[in-house]
């Protein structure tokens, strides 16, 4: 297994590099759903890419180096990829749709729904604080969705869906975490995510041009380097440190779609990311000082 040694400065940059790679792969969904790039391609193909792409990655990283596989949790793998397949294919239809900026923030929610399933799938406790913060970050989504008249946005509605699965998928990757290696969760999702994929594509296939498949191999590949680049921050710093910069795609997202799109976020869409980060950041920052007490 390659080792890749980290300090506490180069995993902050590694977040942020990371931040940047996954609001890319939010706007090249966006864009190969447009006809900027050719006729519009359906939200499934980009979320094919997203699974064929990363795989092709992986298959090119174990064929490297390669590593002894301990017996999976099947079913468990599988209920976690359809998790985030559909989390996965909801979110690029939202980003479509309604500005990435707001598609992000709202998906932010994702660690407040992870903790409310923690509740009966992991047996833990949740204090005023957190539920607290939880009430905090959907008020904020409540904001984004803007329920005023013919200003409401059903389509942010699907960034919430995309938000709840994300937090169910959490609470799997963490159970199959403490059984199995990070490396082979990848590999594996990635197997399985391929195949749902590519089986879902036979009802909405459109042949993608050229530079449609250069935008499609871009989503697998900044996708799986999010996640690298993020596994090796985590192993080169504490989570409280460098969890808050992983915000920054807030940021990346609104450029890039500014640059592409000339979208410029609304004080609406300023207001409602303000408050989830607050309401979701209160939330990492209690459940890492538990974590540090339990250690201690």
């Amino acid at each position: 297994m390659i080792s890749v040694k980290s300090t506490p400065l180069k995993s902050i940059f590694l977040v942020i590099i990371g931040s940047a790679f996954v609001a890319a792969c939010l706007v090249l969904a966006k864009i190969v759903q447009t006809d900027l790039l050719g006729e519009s391609l359906h939200p499934l193909q980009a979320t094919q890419a997203r699974f064929l792409f990363g795989f092709i990655g992986l298959l090119v990283f174990y064929s490297a180096f390669p590593m002894r596989f301990k017996k999976p949790d099947i079913k468990l793998h599988v209920i976690r990829t359809l998790c985030g397949f559909s989390a996965v294919t909801v979110m690029f239809t939202a980003a479509a749709i309604i500005p990435v900026s707001d598609a992000t923030a709202i998906s932010f929610l994702n660690p407040v729904f992870a903790m409310i399933f923690a509740l009966p799938l992991l047996g833990e406790k949740i204090g005023k604080l957190r539920w607290t913060s939880a009430l905090i970050g959907l008020v904020g989504a409540f904001v984004l969705l803007r329920p005023s008249g013919s200003a409401f946005e059903p389509a942010a509605l699907l960034a919430l869906i995309a938000a709840v699965v994300m937090g169910l998928e959490f609470i799997l990757i963490k159970i199959l975490s403490t059984r199995e290696q990070v490396l082979q969760i990848l590999l594996i999702n990635n197997v399985l995510g391929l195949l749902f994929s590519s089986i879902s594509l036979f009802f909405v296939w459109n042949s993608p041009t050229l530079i449609q498949w250069i935008a499609l191999s871009g989503i697998g590949f900044l996708m799986l380097g999010a996640q690298v680049c993020n596994l090796i921050a985590l192993r080169g710093a504490d989570a409280s440190l460098v969890l808050p910069f992983s915000f920054t795609t807030l940021i990346f997202v609104t450029g890039y779609d500014f640059m592409v799109f000339a979208v410029t976020p609304d004080i609406i869409s300023w207001v409602g990311a303000i408050i989830i980060i607050f309401g979701v950041s209160t939330i990492i920052i209690q459940q890492i000082s538990d974590d540090k007490k339990t250690i201690n």
